[in-house]
This record gives C-alpha cells, sequence and structure tokens, in this order.
C-alpha cells in the first residue's frame, strides 16, 4: 500500500536542535509543510554530505515555511556529539531526531529490520499531516536538496491550485497543466 495521501502516525521523540534536545512528536508536523529525511547513521560517509546540503537549503525551505526533520535510528546524544564534532553536521539549523526503537522508521515504512538502520527515506507532508511526496534511495546514493525543494514547490503549488497540475521539470512561474479530455493525447 502506497503511504501517498495517508496520514502520519503518531509518534513521539527526543531531537537534538540547536544545543538543546526536544521533543517532537507527529503533532509538530501539522499546521505546516515538513519533510521528514531518514538517513542511515551518523558518523558515516553519503549522510553527512546529504544533511550539510540540506542545510546549505535550509533557508530557502524556511521561506516556503517549511520545517525539516533529520531522523536515525541513532540517539539524541549521538545526534548531539556528531553536531559537536563535525563542521558539515554543526551548521545544522534542523531538529535531529533519534529514533533508536526504530518506531518512526517503522511507521513510514523504512526501517531495515535486519540491521536496525533506516533506508534513505525523504517524505513530504502537508500542513494537514498527510504525505504528500515519497521519495526512498539506495544507501549508495545521495539525495540533493535542491530538487527535494522543487518538488516541495510543486506540491505547495498543487495544494493551492486543485485544478491545475505540474508536468515534469516544472519551475515555480512556469506554465501549469489544467487536466480536461481536450489534453487527452496531445501532450
Amino acid at each position: 500500500m502506497s503511504l501517498i495521501n495517508t496520514e502520519v502516525k503518531p509518534f513521539n521523540a527526543t531531537a537534538y536542535h540547536n544545543g538543546s534536545f526536544i521533543d517532537v512528536s507527529d503533532a509538530d508536523l501539522r499546521g505546516k509543510w515538513s519533510v521528514v529525511f531518514f538517513y542511515p547513521a551518523d558518523f558515516t560517509f553519503v549522510c553527512p554530505t546529504e544533511l550539510g546540503d540540506l542545510a546549505d537549503n535550509y533557508e530557502e525551505f524556511s521561506k516556503r515555511g517549511v520545517e525539516i526533520y533529520a531522523v536515525s535510528t541513532d540517539t539524541h546524544f549521538t545526534h548531539k556529539a556528531w553536531h559537536d564534532t563535525s563542521e558539515t553536521i554543526g551548521k545544522l539549523q534542523y531538529p535531529m531526531i533519534g529514533d533508536p526503537t526504530g518506531q518512526i522508521s517503522r511507521n513510514f515504512e523504512v526501517l531495515i529490520e535486519e540491521n536496525g538502520l533506516a533506508d534513505r527515506g525523504t517524505f513530504v507532508i502537508d500542513p494537514d499531516g498527510k504525505i504528500q511526496i515519497v521519495e526512498i534511495n539506495a544507501g549508495g546514493v545521495g539525495r540533493n536538496a535542491a530538487e527535494l525543494l522543487r518538488k516541495v514547490r510543486a506540491a505547495q503549488y498543487v495544494r493551492e491550485h486543485p485544478n491545475e497540475v505540474c508536468p515534469a521539470k516544472w519551475e515555480e512561474g512556469e506554465d501549469t497543466l489544467a487536466p480536461s479530455l481536450d489534453l487527452v493525447g496531445k501532450i
């Protein structure tokens, strides 16, 4: 079953954010756009490049009213240690959620049970708490924050314009499509 248009399942967790440990739950994903960004583990190779890329683009996400939540099966204590020792991770301005039980990873269907790590899963959640975009990458394939931001812009546009859809490679300001019988077979 697809997770698209399903509501985020309940969870409670502790995150490391801006020098403090904070509580985060599914309720925090409502009322605004959110990106839940799963990665396998702290102190690894591809993960810091992805989290750093998100940090470099965080201001653009924030301008769009989007909060980012990074999640791995590490603890919030491990997140703090990584944040304090890595120049790349030290620039993160978004919460790093600890999921040591794997419950959040299970909720989003990205937990690799046999090793207790999460797949590289990206989920864009609308203000109603419904999942609008799902992307799962193999462990060796890093993601691109600029492409994620483009997808968020498209999801926001479609929500604000329910009778329009965004074609492939759509960028903000470009033409959209209004689905109708007149378009069938003509694109």
